[in-house]
C-alpha cells in the first residue's frame, strides 16, 4: 500500500513538471513570435524612413481608357507595394542584430536591438546574446512575413501610427499578452 502511494505521488509530481515545462515552452514560443513581430515592424519602419520621401512611383493601369486617359497615380516610393515587398524579403536578416532581455519579475522575454544602426556604442548589460535566440527570432520573423504578407503590406502602405500594436497585438494576435505590458518593455 505504501509503495502504491509513493508511486502515485511520484507520477503526480512528474506530470506536474511536464505540464509546467509545456506551459513554459508555449510562453517562450509566444514571446519569440511577439518579439519577432515587433522587431520586424521596427526594422520595416526604419527602412521606410530611409527612403527619400520626395521619390514617387507611378502605379495603376497603363492601359488607355476609352476616353483616351490612363488610370495612373503617383504614390511615395517608400510605401509602394513593390518597395515594401523588397524590404520584406530582407528584413528578417536583421534579426541577428537583436538580443534577448528577460524581465526579472515576470520572466517574460523581450528582444532588443544590440547593434547600433549608426555605429554608436550601446548598453548591452540588459541583453543576452545567443545565436540560438537570434536563429529562433529569424525563423519566427520569416514565418510571420510569409503568413501575414498581405496584412504587412496593407499596414505599411497606409498606417503610420502605432503599427506595432495594431499589427502585432490586434490584427494578428501574436502579442495578445502584450496588451497588458507597458510598451517600452516590448
Amino acid at each position: 500500500m505504501r509503495q502504491r502511494q509513493v508511486a502515485l505521488l511520484l507520477s503526480t509530481c512528474v506530470l506536474f513538471f511536464l505540464l509546467l515545462s509545456s506551459c513554459q515552452a508555449a510562453r517562450q514560443g509566444q514571446d519569440i513570435r511577439c518579439g519577432a513581430c515587433r522587431a520586424l515592424v521596427d526594422e520595416m519602419e526604419y527602412a521606410i524612413s530611409q527612403v527619400d520621401p520626395k521619390k514617387m512611383i507611378q502605379t495603376g493601369s497603363f492601359r488607355i481608357n476609352p476616353d483616351g486617359t490612363q488610370s495612373i497615380r503617383e504614390v511615395p516610393l517608400a510605401r509602394s507595394e513593390g518597395n515594401l515587398l523588397d524590404l520584406l524579403e530582407s528584413v528578417c536578416e536583421r534579426m541577428e542584430d537583436y538580443g534577448e532581455h528577460a524581465d526579472a519579475t515576470t520572466n517574460r522575454k523581450s528582444y532588443i536591438r544590440v547593434k547600433s544602426r549608426n555605429g554608436e556604442a550601446m548598453d548591452l548589460s540588459e541583453a543576452t546574446l545567443d545565436s540560438r535566440v537570434t536563429g529562433s527570432l529569424k525563423f519566427a520573423c520569416e514565418a510571420i512575413a510569409e503568413q501575414h504578407e498581405d496584412e504587412l503590406i496593407e499596414f505599411f502602405s497606409h498606417e503610420t501610427e502605432n503599427v506595432k500594436d495594431k499589427l502585432c497585438s490586434k490584427r494578428t494576435d501574436l502579442c495578445d499578452h502584450a496588451l497588458k505590458i507597458p510598451h517600452d518593455e516590448l
